[in-house]
């Protein structure tokens, strides 16, 4: 009755296959290191030569000792061609979305750093704006030499004034 109630957890049941359980950060970096050698041209030089001496061997050599006959239609080597497309395939997608991946985080990154980049400049733009104003309101050298100037001339104005009256003697 308890294993009829919907409340109630159902037993774990066994696998008959385990859980395979792998790094997908190194199995990702594996992907990407197979997918930069076969965009070499040594890794199509070399398969190239591999298929040449292959089909050269199965093709002059005596019946007994080819391995894939030509009467077959080279099975065998068409199957590991098979084999080799159909896990480089998925291998080389795999590396691109790891690099779309990358390309996004630098690109989000990029966008970031050129932010700060334009309120970095719009502060200094207004800080100098600042400096400006404040530069105009300062008095300047000949500013304050006209000045003094014209205060030292009403200050000889005045002494010279202050000689020509008479001046009056205390009684």
């Amino acid at each position: 009755m308890a294993k009829d109630r919907l409340d109630s957890p159902l037993r774990a049941r066994q696998r008959l296959v385990p859980k395979v359980a792998f790094n997908a950060e190194q199995f990702g970096r594996a992907s990407e290191s197979f997918a930069r050698a076969m965009g070499t041209g040594q890794f199509l030089i070399w398969m190239t030569l591999i298929v040449v001496i292959w089909l050269t061997w199965n093709t002059l050599m005596p019946g007994p000792s080819q391995f894939d006959p030509r009467a077959t239609n080279f099975t065998l080597l068409t199957l590991i061609l098979s084999m080799q497309a159909s896990y480089a395939a998925p291998l080389i997608l795999l590396a691109q979305n790891r690099q779309d991946d990358r390309d996004r985080v630098q690109f989000e990154q990029d966008r970031q750093r050129a932010e700060r980049n334009l309120a970095d400049t719009e502060y200094l733009a207004r800080e100098v704006v600042a400096l400006r104003i404040g530069m105009e309101e300062l008095a300047t050298k000949d500013f304050v030499r006209d000045e003094l100037r014209d205060l030292m001339a009403e200050l000889l104005e005045e002494l010279r004034g202050e000689s020509t009256k008479p001046t009056k003697k205390a009684k």
